[in-house]
């Protein structure tokens, strides 16, 4: 009598075997994904005044997160400040969800409350940089404001003489900023 395994053609075994791979690979995910995850606020980033780099690397002394502006309003909201060029995400019930830098164009806007009018997947940047999760939320100087983040990650060129209102921020921050306001989302810009 022959053995099973010989009578099973050989499609059968690449089968099983890609199925097997395909098993440990997915257990492999869950027990990465089930590891601690540093918040936002806990991995520390270039200021405007560090060298910009495409990837920054935390630094072996995580400071602990700027506070929340005092006059920023209430509820959830985006805050924009134009002195520490950062931005913090507030749930509804006013607490900071998440903290980051910015990089400010040569265009700032004024201190006030606003919203996010118009929200764009991608597009080229009148930079010339090709950047993604742009949200448009006033006009300052006839220039559009809007966050927004650099495709490849980098931080903007300089500026040249150009009137520039991109408030640009890293790649994951752009995600993220992205996810949490929709067009209506109301923005707190403050000094």
């Amino acid at each position: 009598m022959r053995p099973v395994a010989a009578r099973l053609p050989s499609w059968a075994w690449v089968t099983g075997l890609t199925a097997g791979a395909t098993a440990v690979v997915v257990a492999l995910a869950v027990q990465a994904d089930a590891g601690p995850h540093p918040t936002a606020a806990a991995v520390a980033r270039p200021g405007s005044s560090a060298p910009a780099t495409p990837h920054p690397s935390a630094s072996a002394h995580t400071p602990q997160a700027p506070e929340l502006p005092d006059d920023s309003g209430d509820g959830r909201r985006i805050v924009y400040s134009l002195g520490a060029k950062r931005v913090w995400l507030v749930d509804a019930t006013g607490k900071p969800i998440r903290t980051f830098p910015v990089w400010p164009g040569t265009v700032a806007p004024r201190p006030g409350r606003y919203s996010i009018t118009l929200r764009t997947q991608s597009l080229k940047g009148s930079d010339g940089v090709e950047i993604e999760h742009v949200m448009y939320f006033t006009k300052a100087d006839g220039v559009n404001v809007a966050f927004s983040n650099a495709l490849d990650g980098s931080s903007p060129p300089p500026a040249n003489g150009q009137k520039l209102g991109g408030i640009r921020l890293h790649k994951e921050d752009g995600a993220a900023l992205w996810s949490f306001g929709d067009q209506g989302t109301r923005v707190a810009v403050v000094d």
